[in-house]
């Protein structure tokens, strides 16, 4: 069983409260617009982290990390991409990939939306943590936190920050 906090679009902003909701996390997932390696930074000193690089964040995180990760973790097959897009609109270059090989859980960032929607097709659950960053069009800010055990997705929590 591990134990995952998920969040995107930091935007280089960086809360307290993340070290805070994200205490009892056995890794913490970014997916995308980072912002500054002083971010990245302190996630890495706190946690295991697993991070993709996002449109806004510059070659210092690019070359930190991956554009598209995917990786198996307690029997989970996990795709975590930045521009990834959602079941029945996925971005052009993530369609035939997706169609061709689907993960069992499918995670983007990017639109600031918080999205948790399961593809019937592909058989994948997709989420999108939304924004946890003070940048861009979102009224409150938003993190997940969940649980893999055993091939299961479960215990899904929708964290907002207020200010």
């Amino acid at each position: 069983m591990v134990k995952i906090g998920l969040l995107s679009d930091t935007h280089g902003w960086w809360d307290e409260r993340y070290i805070k909701y994200f205490n009892d996390c056995d890794e913490i997932w970014h997916a995308g617009d980072i912002g500054s390696v002083e971010v990245a930074d302190n996630f890495e000193k706190f946690k295991h982290i697993r991070f993709v690089s996002g449109n806004i964040d510059g070659q210092p995180i690019r070359v930190r990390y991956p554009k598209h990760l995917r990786f198996n973790i307690e029997g989970v097959d996990v795709w975590i991409t930045h521009i990834g897009g959602y079941p029945g609109k996925y971005e052009k270059e993530i369609a035939p990939l997706i169609f061709r090989n689907p993960p069992k859980l499918f995670i983007s960032g990017h639109s600031h939306i918080l999205k948790v929607l399961y593809d019937k097709t592909l058989g994948l659950l997709h989420l999108n943590p939304g924004a946890a960053g003070k940048q861009g069009f979102h009224k409150t800010r938003t993190m997940m936190r969940f649980v893999i055990d055993a091939g299961n997705i479960k215990d899904l929590e929708v964290i907002e920050l207020s200010d």
